[in-house]
């Protein structure tokens, strides 16, 4: 029996990463949604990360009441971001991608990074944004310096 061929809407697309950035200005999860919009995309898988007011340390096991955060990154984190996006995107059927991630002094409840993936299927969109923000948060160069309510600090590492 010979293979039937597959419609072009359940193959990754041609072009699929549609917004990477990182900015020092608040984030949108509308334009982000709106950049993976696909006319052949059956599941979009949004993840919207923010400012919580406590934090596990790092060196310890202890849950600490966070005042104040920011974000900083190298130069090459946006085009960090983007090879991320990339390799998610080869190793999906993705039809759009898109990921933003906030530096500067941030307050609890803002948005600190918005991505979004769409596929033809539901289960391949959480797939690929799973890896995508799991990817990001270990590769590229953006670091986070939380200050807490005893008076110490702490720089947490993404890459």
């Amino acid at each position: 029996m010979a293979d039937t061929p597959q419609h072009p809407g359940e193959q990754a697309a041609a072009d699929p990463v549609r917004l990477v950035a990182v900015r020092a200005t608040p984030l949108s999860v509308d334009e982000v949604f709106a950049a993976v919009g696909d006319p052949a995309a059956g599941g979009t898988a949004l993840f919207v990360g923010t400012v919580r007011d406590h934090d596990r340390r790092e060196a310890s096991e202890h849950v600490q009441d966070v005042t104040a955060l920011g974000y900083s990154s190298h130069p090459t984190a946006e085009a960090e971001m983007r090879r991320v996006a990339e390799k998610v995107a080869a190793d999906y059927p993705v039809r759009a991608l898109a990921a933003v991630h906030r530096v500067g002094e941030l307050a609890v409840g803002d948005l600190a990074v918005v991505v979004a993936v769409s596929c033809p299927h539901r289960a391949e969109a959480f797939d690929a944004c799973r890896r995508l923000i799991d990817t990001l948060k270990q590769e590229v160069p953006i670091w986070k310096h939380q200050m807490f309510t005893d008076g110490t600090e702490e720089w947490v590492g993404a890459g």
